[in-house]
């Protein structure tokens, strides 16, 4: 499964976020296509991933908990494929 955000910022909105001891998580839902992502930045290493919510009703179990959904879904989370500086509405 594709686990890219969609490069469309001005119809990507974050839903909620959160940064702790520098690893920065959001919960992102894309308008064109009703999706849920959860992306991971960590400003430490420089790694980050993202998740694609497969059940809209976990969003928050997801957002809580990345790391494990990301090992679940067999995303590699030293991958660099979230864009640092997407600009999103709210």
């Amino acid at each position: 499964m594709d686990n890219s955000i969609p490069h469309s910022p001005t119809r990507t909105r974050e839903l909620d976020s959160r940064t702790i001891d520098g690893i920065s998580v959001r919960l992102l839902w894309s308008e064109p296509d009703g999706k849920l992502y959860v992306t991971v930045a960590d400003a430490k290493t420089g790694d980050a991933f993202s998740v694609v919510v497969r059940d809209p009703e976990r969003s928050l179990e997801v957002f809580r908990h990345p790391y494990a959904y990301a090992a679940w879904y067999g995303i590699d989370t030293r991958a660099d494929e979230v864009p640092l500086n997407t600009s999103l509405t709210s």
